[in-house]
């Protein structure tokens, strides 16, 4: 799948993630179908998307959004709990929780509905993107890409494509090309087994691995390690206090 070809985006799973990936693609002119698994679901994707701290709305009260073109995203976006409604979607966000065997099991099942020209990227957090693709097809593991984006994914520009030996050049570059497309600053990654974590992920965990070793050997107070990264490394937050996250009330 080019670049070009791409004209109708898929997100597998809402909420905070999914809802974000949804909102900078319909922004960016892209319809894009939402699907969750039940009608509550879908009510928490839309509360996130149109009337959430970082949704549509709020970007335009802040200045961030013409009124007429929070509009016109708001109508590009299609909330559904039908998985037969991506059938037609060109590119397909994979954004449901973080259980590896749950999101194989899915994966497969959408891998018998969509085209299967479809592109297929993962928002995983860090499991490796082969083992995500374990049960798709041979032919869609070309078409299989890691996405990885930082919430809030509306105001958080970091994209991280994550490459296998499978993925194709094509589907890499389209995968590039689409991120650009949504203003995000992209880190390329190799796929690597034996992993857990890509770029962002990963270098955090070590810093916070050393950083609570200063903690427990009595080095420094928690307090004193947040206000040197906070102050000296200019952090928005450090490793002890309260932190942000999906859940969490950033």
């Amino acid at each position: 799948m080019k670049f070009e070809d791409v004209k109708r985006i898929g997100v597998l799973g809402g909420g905070v993630m999914g809802g974000g990936i949804a909102q900078i693609h319909a922004i960016a002119g892209y319809p894009v179908v939402v699907r969750d698994i039940s009608d509550e679901a879908i009510e928490a994707t839309r509360q996130a998307v149109f009337e959430g701290k970082w949704g549509i709305k709020r970007a335009v009260e802040i200045g961030k959004l013409k009124f007429d073109d929070a509009v016109a995203a708001m109508d590009r976006v299609t909330l559904t709990t039908e998985m037969s409604d991506l059938a037609g979607c060109d590119l397909v966000f994979e954004a449901i929780p973080e259980k590896l065997d749950l999101k194989q099991a899915v994966l497969k099942e959408l891998d018998s509905i969509v085209k299967p020209e479809a592109i297929f990227a993962s928002n995983t957090s860090g499991f490796v993107i082969q083992e995500v693709a374990r049960d798709v097809s041979e032919s869609r593991k070309t078409a299989f890409i890691g996405m990885h984006y930082s919430n809030p994914v509306a105001t958080m520009r970091m994209c991280e494509i994550v490459y296998t030996p499978e993925s194709s050049d094509e589907t890499v570059a389209t995968a590039r090309q689409l991120a650009e497309a949504t203003g995000r600053v992209i880190s390329m990654v190799k796929d690597t087994p034996g992993t857990y974590g890509f770029l962002l992920n990963r270098i955090f965990a070590a810093a916070y691995r050393e950083a609570k070793a200063i903690v427990d050997a009595g080095i420094a107070t928690p307090e004193d390690v947040d206000k040197a990264m906070i102050s000296g490394r200019n952090w928005p937050a450090g490793f002890f206090g309260g932190r942000g996250g999906i859940g969490k009330q950033w």
